[in-house]
């Protein structure tokens, strides 16, 4: 679990980009993070891994304040991806994989074998593992940067925007394997984005920022369309509040049927 108690963050010139901020992120859970440019949710993010200091109040992981822990330790132990990944130009798809492992001072030889892996699970061909970013396209870019985050097995992924840099139809095909890849790695994950839809696609819980790091509402994406808390978020979920309500109950209703056992031949004759 990762526990905001009061935090704020203040700039020199007296911008209060998060204010006293209060909450808990389940363990294991996709919470998302969402909100107009200038909300405070990057800082929010930011500030778990210590890239932002906070200027006072308490961010705990695991019940431990993360202002106790080295900030090169704290960030080796969380996974983290950002807009265009974020790769080393000039080192092969499989090595930029293993930064993180090599770091640790892993065998390399392991270590490579790990991100061969790891390639896999987020659905890169194998064959590309020696090529270099600049010859990837940006959705497979985004997928090794989400590989590299995972390198590691962080039980933390801290994830700003990963998505928003592609086109919708990679950008819906990356949402769909992240999904699949969640529900086998069971991370803590942090995501912030600045799409309700993405929001609503993607998240266990969903917490709504406005401008000045005020938190407007913490959800799940059922409450969230069902009832906002005030007008703040009815404006930011749009006029086709109604439409996405339906949509998401049509894709768990979907969901739930895949998930049914099918009825064998005696139990359709009862």
């Amino acid at each position: 679990m990762i526990t905001f108690e009061g935090v704020t963050k203040r700039y020199p010139d007296g911008t209060v980009a998060v204010d006293e901020l209060d909450l808990e992120i389940p363990a294991g859970s996709l919470t998302v993070l969402v909100g107009p440019s200038g909300c405070g949710k990057t800082t929010t993010l930011r500030m778990v891994n210590r890239m932002v200091e906070a200027t006072s109040g308490t961010i705990s992981v695991d019940g431990k304040n993360i202002r106790d822990v080295d900030p090169p330790t704290l960030r080796r132990g969380i996974g983290y991806v950002i807009q265009q990944a974020g790769l080393f130009p000039h080192r092969t798809i499989v090595d930029n994989i293993a930064t993180v492992p090599f770091l640790l001072g892993q065998d390399k030889k392991k270590a490579r074998a790990h991100a061969y892996e790891l390639m896999e699970r987020v659905g890169l061909d194998q064959g590309l593992a020696k090529r270099y970013p600049a010859q990837l396209s940006g959705g497979q870019q985004q997928r090794v940067g989400v590989a590299r985050a995972l390198a590691a097995d962080p039980p933390i992924l801290l994830m700003d925007e990963p998505f928003s840099a592609v086109d919708p139809i990679v950008r819906a095909s990356l949402q769909e394997e992240f999904l699949r890849l969640q529900s086998e790695v069971e991370k803590t994950i942090v995501f912030v984005t600045h799409d309700i839809d993405e929001a609503i696609k993607l998240g266990n819980r969903i917490a709504v920022f406005q401008v000045g790091g005020k938190l407007a509402q913490y959800a799940t994406p059922d409450e969230l369309l069902d009832a906002p808390a005030n007008d703040f978020v009815r404006d930011f979920l749009g006029g086709e509040r109604g439409i996405r309500r339906l949509r998401f109950t049509q894709e768990l209703d979907a969901e739930a049927a895949a998930e049914r056992p099918v009825a064998g031949p005696q139990a359709a004759d009862r």
